[in-house]
């Protein structure tokens, strides 16, 4: 799916099921990590994860979009936008949008990018960040510590 499809899906979806249309940008966001999609206050655009679409499909696409439909209507009418909201909470449940989107598996995985062992008693220590092995010992022997990986 390219940008027009998605515009053309957004400004679809906005008048079958808001019966309001949608007047500015629908736009795929890759630096988008953790998010479905996000809707911009200060220029009405929404912006789309498209790694929801490429993993969970199209379904779960139109459930996003009627997410931030829900955002930008309700803004624009000057309702309660926000998800604490009352207003917004009736909106999600009248248009069967879902109040959560399906967790997308690459932003929940956290890898593990160094790994240091003790010369002495060989415990091995796993770390996000890379560390000084000149400066530190082993906390169990007191042994010096390499770098592995």
């Amino acid at each position: 799916m390219d940008q027009q499809k998605l515009q053309a899906l957004v400004e679809e979806i906005s008048s079958s099921c808001f019966n309001k249309p949608f007047t500015h940008k629908a736009v795929f966001n890759n630096r988008l990590r953790s998010t479905g999609g996000r809707y911009m206050l200060s220029s009405h655009d929404i912006e789309i994860n498209p790694k929801q679409l490429i993993e969970h499909g199209e379904e779960e696409l139109e459930g996003i979009i009627k997410h931030e439909l829900c955002h930008y209507h309700l803004h624009l009418e000057g309702k309660g936008y926000r998800h604490r909201d009352r207003d917004f909470r009736h909106l999600l449940a009248e248009v069967g949008a879902p109040r959560f989107c399906t967790p997308i598996q690459a932003a929940k995985a956290v890898k593990t990018i160094h790994l240091y062992k003790c010369n002495s008693c060989l415990q091995r220590y796993e770390r996000k960040r890379r560390m000084d092995t000149r400066k530190y010992v082993c906390g169990k022997c007191g042994g010096p510590i390499r770098h592995m990986i």
